[in-house]
């Protein structure tokens, strides 16, 4: 049996082919595509089309591959950028491009909303997180405010993943993780907020999908796209999820203790839960997972583009940046780097930029700039997994994805920062096998297997023995003063309106 992961991320969607007895990816394709140009400053919109269009050429390219045994295939699952809005029309038809996660021009319509509510702490209350720029929430009320003509004509509202399975199985429907990352959700109640969904609007309920359970399928492969990739037999379309909610199954974050942490151009930081997870100061979003459970997450929006500012700033190639780096101990020398270069979303700054701070006659050279580049963005992820212990949250173990967890200074600064053993996967495909990990589950299921999903993981999740890094203790005790530091320097910089 084979399943299908689709990763269709900001940058790319990936195609991926998981023989589920051997365990092994025997096929991918990947197509990039990039952002609308010229749009006002803080806009980030793509067409659906194009991830439509990638996720047909992909698998049209993976089908090849496998040659005779893409009669093998029976199930696809789905990840997808998280947050992003897609608007359909009475025909099924999209109204506009999607605003996506990185899109921060919706300030203003959150701070409207979370007036309207009452506040942080009423939000909190009312659905468990607070409504901020990447959530899906204030960007309908900017399509609506800006855009009336457009809002009139809305009929459907759609996350990435779900347009991707509507457009797989001619199915509207959303599950509970990626619907927990809209602000709209109830993540305790797992129901809709009426609340705020009638502060953006009072017809908004009826343009919102049925929502569901992750654990069933959303449907079958339509007839259309059977004839054009020339399979006989319809393959399951499980419910898919968010970005985080899939590279949590792909990398065997589905029991306690385990946590993933994402070194991609944003960082994200995520555990898992059997019940609810809600941060008071609504710095952990209390999302749901794509389990039926819940997923306590951070995510910071700078994490590679800075140190690979940094390392273009000096030309170096990636291992000159580590060899570079690893000449400098913990703390580096004192320089700290607040690394808000795109703004940030934990905390929530979107209108921040970043600080270099601690400069003296010896620290200021590459080296340390490298070390200090590395270890900011470490700290804020180190914040987080703070604030998830207070929460309740005990991390045994952190498995890395993402670019930066290719280097080996990067993971052991992790570990140290994180004061828990580390490691990464033997695949790096993260959110595209927890598609197909997920497909092959439901598939599974229909099929009479009494395999649970975390049997699934166990069995095809292998971790990468060679990349273990286990913590420091010294540098820990260096790392535990530096969030202190970076948190306080940070207040300072907001109280005087210096960020």
């Amino acid at each position: 049996m084979i399943s299908l992961g689709i990763d269709c991320g900001t940058q790319s969607t990936k195609c991926i082919a998981l023989d589920l007895e051997t365990g092994k990816v025997i096929a991918s394709a990947q197509v990039p595509y990039g952002f609308v140009p010229d749009l006002p400053a803080g806009s980030m919109e793509q067409d659906p089309k194009w991830w439509s269009d990638a996720t047909d050429q992909t698998i049209r390219e993976v089908l090849e591959k496998l040659g005779d045994r893409k009669a093998d295939v029976r199930a696809i699952g789905v990840s997808g950028q998280q947050h992003g809005l897609v608007v359909l029309d009475e025909a099924d038809e999209v109204i506009r491009p999607a605003k996506l996660w990185c899109d921060t021009s919706t300030v203003a319509q959150c701070e409207e909303l979370t007036r309207q509510l009452g506040g942080v702490e009423a939000l909190i209350a009312e659905t468990g997180l607070p409504i901020l720029p990447g959530y899906t929430a204030g960007k309908i009320l900017w399509i609506k405010q800006n855009e009336p003509a457009n809002w009139a004509r809305v009929r459907s509202i759609l996350l990435p993943h779900d347009y991707l399975n509507f457009w797989l199985t001619g199915t509207k429907r959303m599950e509970f993780g990626d619907a927990s990352g809209t602000g709209l959700l109830n993540v305790r109640k797992r129901e809709w907020s009426q609340a705020v969904a009638e502060a953006i609007d009072p017809t908004l309920m009826e343009k919102l999908p049925p929502l569901g359970s992750s654990n069933v399928a959303h449907g079958v492969v339509r007839a259309e796209l059977l004839k054009r990739w020339g399979l006989a037999e319809a393959p399951v379309v499980s419910a898919g999820g968010g970005d985080n909610m899939m590279a949590a199954i792909g990398t065997g974050n589905v029991t306690p203790g385990c946590v993933t942490a994402s070194l991609g151009t944003s960082g994200t930081l995520f555990a898992f839960s059997q019940t609810p997870v809600v941060d008071d100061k609504g710095e952990i979003a209390a999302f749901c997972d794509s389990t039926d459970h819940f997923m306590p997450l951070l995510c910071t929006m700078n994490v590679t583009l800075v140190t690979e500012l940094t390392r273009e700033l000096f030309d170096w190639t990636h291992d000159q940046f580590d060899v570079t780096a690893s000449q400098v101990p913990a703390g580096a020398g004192g320089l700290l780097v607040l690394p808000y270069l795109t703004g940030e979303r934990t905390p929530n700054l979107p209108n921040s930029s970043g600080v270099l701070h601690g400069l003296t006659p010896t620290n200021f050279n590459a080296a340390h700039l490298a070390r200090a580049a590395v270890e900011g963005v470490t700290l804020g992820l180190g914040y987080g997994l703070q604030r998830l212990r207070e929460l309740g949250i005990e991390p045994t173990e952190i498995r890395l994805t993402g670019g930066g967890s290719n280097s080996r200074v990067w993971r052991q600064i992790c570990a140290s920062v994180f004061g828990v053993p580390t490691v990464c996967l033997e695949s790096g495909e993260g959110a595209a096998l927890g598609g197909a990990i997920q497909g092959a589950w439901i598939w599974g299921q229909q099929t009479g297997s009494s395999a649970t999903l975390a049997d699934l993981t166990a069995r095809l999740v292998k971790l990468d023995e060679t990349t273990r890094a286990l913590p420091n203790a010294a540098d820990h005790a260096v790392y535990q003063k530096a969030i202190a530091k970076s948190s306080a320097l940070r207040q300072v910089l907001v109280s005087a309106s210096l960020l």
